[in-house]
């Protein structure tokens, strides 16, 4: 089991136990509000942007009720993010590797429409980079700005697909030892050219 699916899965355990989630025999997990792990939020007292809910996201995506955005950074972004969702330029001036999400990379992608419905996740529970970005928003006149706080841990822990960018399958394929790389072309095309360590699917 490689470190980022331990860390995952201590993560995923870590929130079905703050959340008070327990699974009858042979049933579903549920809380004592009868609610899945999908229907949970972590209901933070005293937040100044509402939460939503994994299933809440799932409908955003399929409706396009809103524009979702990753504040995380520009590498792990390409690495791996929610299908639909755009990340968020670092503020300038700063290196990346004192990344903070830059509020008025949004404010130019929206055309400064600041009623505009929004989402911002970021690394999961304990990542504060999507809360900070919302209250910077809202103090720019934002008026429709929600979070997704269980963030994209949470949704990989329960099913919700990933979308890897060009970037990102050139640093997996370079970096990460543990990832196996599949081509689903046909053999001929296989035979012709393809990358080193590459796994024919035929």
């Amino acid at each position: 089991m490689s470190a980022r699916i331990r860390r995952t899965v201590v993560l995923f355990i870590t929130l079905v136990a703050s959340l008070g989630v327990s699974s009858a025999a042979g049933g579903p997990v549920a809380s004592q509000t009868s609610k899945t792990i999908a229907q949970e939020t972590l209901e933070e007292p005293n937040q100044k942007t509402a939460e939503i809910s994994t299933d809440e996201l799932r409908r955003i995506l399929a409706d396009g009720s809103a524009v979702v955005f990753d504040a995380r950074p520009p590498k792990e972004y390409a690495i791996s993010h929610i299908p639909g969702a755009l990340n968020v330029s670092g503020k300038p001036g700063l290196p990346m590797s004192q990344y903070v999400p830059d509020a008025g990379e949004i404010e130019r992608a929206l055309g400064g429409e600041k009623e505009s419905p929004i989402v911002l996740y970021c690394s999961g529970p304990f990542c504060g980079r999507s809360k900070g970005l919302s209250e910077e928003l809202l103090a720019a006149g934002f008026t429709n700005v929600r979070r997704y706080q269980l963030g994209i841990p949470v949704w990989r822990a329960l099913g919700g697909a990933t979308q890897i960018e060009l970037e990102g399958v050139a640093y997996v394929h370079e970096m990460d030892r543990s990832a196996v790389f599949i081509d689903a072309r046909d053999p001929e095309d296989f035979q012709a050219a393809t990358l080193d360590s590459m796994t024919s699917a035929r």
